[in-house]
């Protein structure tokens, strides 16, 4: 089996938007279904981290249900083959856009998933 690596996204402060990332792609269907899984994996260790530290994570409890529930129906999309590219937008978006980094330390890889999702997989086109 393929090992898949997370590709590394440089940024500068806690709070950036997504525009100050510098934006990166999946450039297979399988980094692409690997990074998804990475969210998935990220918000459940979010959801124990919030669960057990009530005081600083508690607060991500509050939208925690509603983005893994987002994030689990792109995952179960690609995997019985309805998932379509877009131009649009991922329906979560704009929650992972208006929640502070603190609270979503993850955020550049929603960016990087609604990056691919929107503008394709970074594929190297040869000019032969």
């Amino acid at each position: 089996m393929e090992r898949v690596y997370f590709c590394s996204i440089e940024q500068t402060s806690l709070n950036q938007d997504k525009d100050e990332y510098e934006m990166e792609r999946a450039k297979t269907v399988e980094q692409y279904v690997y990074f998804v899984d990475q969210l998935l994996d990220e918000l459940t260790d979010l959801r124990m981290s919030a669960e057990y530290d009530m005081e600083s994570m508690g607060p991500a409890l509050n939208f925690l249900g509603n983005l893994e529930a987002q994030v689990k129906d792109l995952r179960n999309s690609m995997a019985d083959g309805s998932y379509q590219f877009a131009d649009e937008p991922l329906p979560f978006m704009e929650l992972v856009k208006n929640t502070d980094s603190r609270l979503l330390p993850f955020k550049h890889l929603f960016y990087v998933v609604n990056a691919t999702h929107t503008e394709g997989l970074d594929v190297d086109e040869d000019d032969d």
